[in-house]
């Protein structure tokens, strides 16, 4: 029998109960009891296969209350282009450079931006951004002449969202300092974007079942009959 830790056993909830969103986000709130910031973290089951191409689900939301998090945003352009980026507040611009000190082993940035004439030289770093899930798309705002807004929008408080293979989405939706209210503008921004994401090949029941939970805590899992659209 696994061992029970001092942390489980402060947990203050029944694992199995379906909760309501706002009893859900309380409770995920109560139990971040780390020494730091916990994430407040949703988890969503999607009747999904990504392995088709006609059911993946990938996008962007802004976050209203925003993620908490300081985010470096890394900028591939050049001339005019680069200037505007760093501008907008980008923390790391670059061409060439940029692309040696990525091959190098070093990526000081949580979220990537480039101009179309740059993926020349950002696709030849395929396989090492790719895996973290920084290779800039124009599908996701990332592959843009309007690298001032792309960069606004990533410290604004946008969050990318992907379906992995076994059909689940997690993303963070703040931070357990977050008034609660906060945290359901989060929730609701988030899931509103998933449902409106629905891919044309999904089947059946698209979201199967939702939770959240802060970094260190339980998932505690939301009544889907009580968010609106899913």
């Amino acid at each position: 029998m696994a061992k029970v830790s001092k942390k489980q056993k402060a947990w203050t909830i029944d694992r199995e109960k379906l909760h309501g969103v706002d009893e859900a986000i309380a409770l995920a709130k109560q139990n971040a009891s780390s020494k730091f910031d916990e994430t407040i973290e949703i988890a969503l089951n999607l009747g999904v296969d990504p392995r088709h191409a006609d059911q993946m689900v990938r996008g962007v939301v802004t976050l209203p209350a925003g993620t908490g998090k300081t985010v470096r945003v890394g900028v591939f352009a050049r001339g005019a282009k680069a200037d505007e980026a760093r501008a907008a507040g980008a923390d790391v611009v670059g061409a060439e450079d940029l692309m040696e000190t990525v091959q190098g082993g070093t990526i000081d940035f949580d979220r990537c931006i480039a101009t179309p004439d740059m993926m020349g030289v950002v696709g030849r770093l395929g396989k090492v951004l790719g895996p973290k899930g920084l290779m800039p798309n124009p599908k996701l705002g990332t592959v843009t002449m309007n690298v001032a807004e792309a960069v606004k929008a990533a410290k604004g408080g946008q969050v990318e969202y992907r379906v992995e293979k076994a059909g689940i989405i997690h993303s963070g939706i703040g931070k357990a300092s977050f008034g609660a209210e906060d945290l359901r503008r989060n929730f609701d921004a988030l899931v509103d974007a998933v449902v409106k994401a629905k891919p044309s090949g999904a089947k059946g029941k698209y979201v199967k079942k939702i939770a959240v939970s802060s970094t260190m805590g339980p998932g505690i899992k939301v009544d889907v009959a009580e968010v609106a659209g899913a």
